[in-house]
């Protein structure tokens, strides 16, 4: 089985990075989000938001 990573194109909130993480791990992207935001607040949303925007730039549209 061969199981890639892509942007979701309906779940998506800015540009489909943790809908697309939660599609791939089969949860809520709900989840993801939340998650994203509790481990961004440490670094005072800055990393969060530059790890974002990485994502978004690499990880392809379906």
């Amino acid at each position: 089985m061969d199981r890639r990573l892509y942007r979701s194109d309906t779940n998506k909130m800015l540009s489909g990075v943790c809908g697309g993480i939660g599609e791939y791990f089969n949860i809520d992207p709900t989840l993801i989000r939340l998650a994203w935001v509790i481990l961004s607040v440490p670094t005072a949303l800055f990393g969060g938001l530059i790890a974002y925007i990485i994502a978004a730039i690499i990880i392809p549209n379906r």
